[in-house]
């Protein structure tokens, strides 16, 4: 059992670690990884042509823990809130900064629909209402260390302030809600199996204005792919079943089920459940972001690798430690 500072730090350090990790295999399938690759098990430089982020350094982060700083950055100038006209403000910025340093690596489709929208001067009450992508779950979790799991309507308030702008369906908060609340009950002592679990049930129970749209319930499909992943004694098995049957793509009801199976298959490991997420093809770096916040919540930072943790915070300039000890002075 880890202290609420080690549990908030390993949320962020999991989160950025299993970005840096998966930068390299982003958007590739699972031949074209092993190809350019072979098995990825450490930190790696990203292949000329690799389609989102060519030739980035070995210890890169991407999009989701740059978005889940500006998230914590958010809350803790809101002193606990984000407020949402500002918060797409940020994001249009963000994403002009990376343009202008030539990075492939942009918004998410629901997000970046959303924000152009915005820039045409659309009410920010209207934008997220088609956002079923994971990019409201791959930042979420400084919500989740801001915030206590017990009082679960303001903790819903302040997941929704997150994903309204962009994400604002059904899925869109329930997807965001489950990694939230994973963090947030990792940080009050739960191991790894035992978060997962009540957050499965603390979301289906929280109300959410966001718009219904056709696809796969979020917690239906996590909680399948939790349930199918104990079938497997094999580890290659496991593995394709994730990519075959569960899928991996961008869209929440397949990445965080994804998360899910991963982090319950691999609570005792949680640098396994990194290593694994990596090798799917699809959101690899998503997938592995999710998996390392919800697992490094629960255990600390210890788990993972510290060479490999201290290479991504030299490269990527990140001080996670002040970041983790703003948002904990608001739980």
């Amino acid at each position: 059992m880890s202290t609420i500072e080690e549990g908030a730090l390993g949320a962020l350090t999991g989160l950025s670690l299993g970005d840096a990790l998966g930068m390299p295999t982003q958007s590739m399938s699972p031949a074209a990884i092993h190809e350019a690759y072979g098995r990825v098990d450490t930190l790696r430089d990203a292949i000329a042509d690799q389609p989102i982020a060519p030739g980035l350094p070995a210890g890169s982060v991407t999009d989701d823990t740059e978005q889940a700083l500006i998230v914590a950055e958010l809350i803790i100038e809101g002193r606990g809130h984000i407020d949402p006209k500002e918060f797409a403000k940020r994001l249009l910025a963000w994403e002009d900064d990376m343009k202008s340093r030539g990075s492939l690596d942009l918004l998410g489709p629901s997000t970046k629909l959303a924000l152009e929208q915005v820039r045409h001067g659309a009410d920010i009450m209207t934008t997220g209402r088609t956002g079923t992508t994971n990019g409201a779950a791959m930042r979420v979790a400084p919500v989740g260390i801001a915030n206590r799991p017990e009082d679960t309507r303001r903790l819903a308030n302040r997941i929704y302030e997150s994903c309204q702008v962009t994400h604002d369906t059904v899925a869109g908060f329930q997807s965001a809600a489950l990694i939230a609340t994973t963090v947030s009950l990792g940080l009050e002592g739960m191991t790894v199996r035992q978060a997962l679990n009540e957050s499965l049930r603390l979301v289906s129970a929280m109300e959410t204005s966001g718009a219904w749209t056709p696809k796969a319930s979020v917690p239906a499909r996590a909680r399948q792919a939790i349930q199918v992943s104990e079938e497997f004694s094999d580890e290659d098995d496991f593995e394709r079943h994730l990519i075959e049957d569960c899928g991996t793509s961008v869209e929440a009801n397949e990445s965080v089920a994804a998360a899910f199976a991963l982090a319950w298959r691999f609570a005792d490991d949680p640098q396994s459940a990194l290593l694994a997420a990596v090798n799917l093809g699809g959101d690899t770096d998503t997938i592995a972001a999710m998996t390392g916040a919800m697992t490094g919540a629960c255990t600390g930072p210890e788990v993972f690798d510290p060479a490999l943790c201290s290479q991504v915070a030299s490269v990527s300039h990140l001080d996670l430690q002040k970041t983790a000890r703003g948002l904990i002075t608001l739980r």
